[in-house]
């Protein structure tokens, strides 16, 4: 199951443990690791960068479900710095393009308190204990929340909710007199730009999750070992 992962530590050299932790259970085969940044919570309550995903430039995930997630968690005022200078931008973030919820981000900005550290991840994996074991037993508190596609129901539902009172002031355009239909065509005018700004979101986001889900697979060849010839 593809999950958002969150392991607060109280210091920096537990949670370059934990990603350590990571990157040997990617290497057993126990999970898939997708991205992952060490991000330390500041005294004024901002979000800092300090190691970037070992794969790619933290830049790379901009716009993607995890770029997006790192940016939320930076709060209404945060910044983030260093390698992801200017790449998201705090609370101008979709949450959407984040698919989870935003009861998440709050339950991880309560445990990452100012002068914490976590390791943030996006991963794979079948089972929790693997992960949960390992970073426990090194101080680790262990969050995480599976990608959600529920956003797009509650979108086609907005929509189809638009389309219906489009419908409804079409129907009332026909029968209304001639002084009432100005008004009338202003409104569905109005209510039309909504429904294909919509549209076109909706469009962009399942571009946006279609290259994400490319881009996985296309990572996950690359770390495949071709198998040992018998000597």
């Amino acid at each position: 199951m593809d999950r958002m992962l969150v392991v607060v530590f109280d210091n920096e050299k537990k949670a370059y443990e934990g990603q350590k932790v990571l990157l040997d259970l990617a290497k057993e085969g126990s999970i898939s690791l997708y991205a992952h940044v060490v991000l330390v919570k500041n005294s004024d309550g901002t979000t800092s960068v300090r190691r970037e995903d070992g794969f790619a430039p933290l830049g790379t995930f901009a716009g993607t479900a995890f770029g997006s997630f790192v940016g939320l968690l930076g709060g209404p005022i945060g910044v983030l710095v260093g390698a992801a200078a200017g790449a998201f931008g705090g609370s101008l973030i979709d949450l959407k393009n984040a698919r989870i919820g935003s009861d998440f981000i709050d339950d991880v900005n309560v445990t990452l308190s100012p002068n914490h550290v976590a390791v943030v991840a996006e991963i794979e994996e079948d089972w929790t204990t693997p992960v949960d074991s390992r970073m426990e037993a090194i101080g680790g508190k262990v969050l995480r929340r599976s990608l959600s596609e529920v956003t797009d129901t509650v979108n086609a539902e907005e929509l189809e909710a638009m389309k219906a009172d489009y419908a409804q002031l079409k129907a009332e355009y026909a029968k209304s007199q001639a002084e009432n239909q100005t008004r009338l065509k202003e409104k569905m005018n109005r209510l039309d730009a909504k429904i294909q700004a919509h549209l076109q979101r909706n469009k962009e986001h399942r571009v946006t999750v279609e290259r994400e889900a490319r881009a996985k697979a296309d990572m996950l060849k690359t770390r495949v070992r071709p198998p040992r010839e018998a000597a």
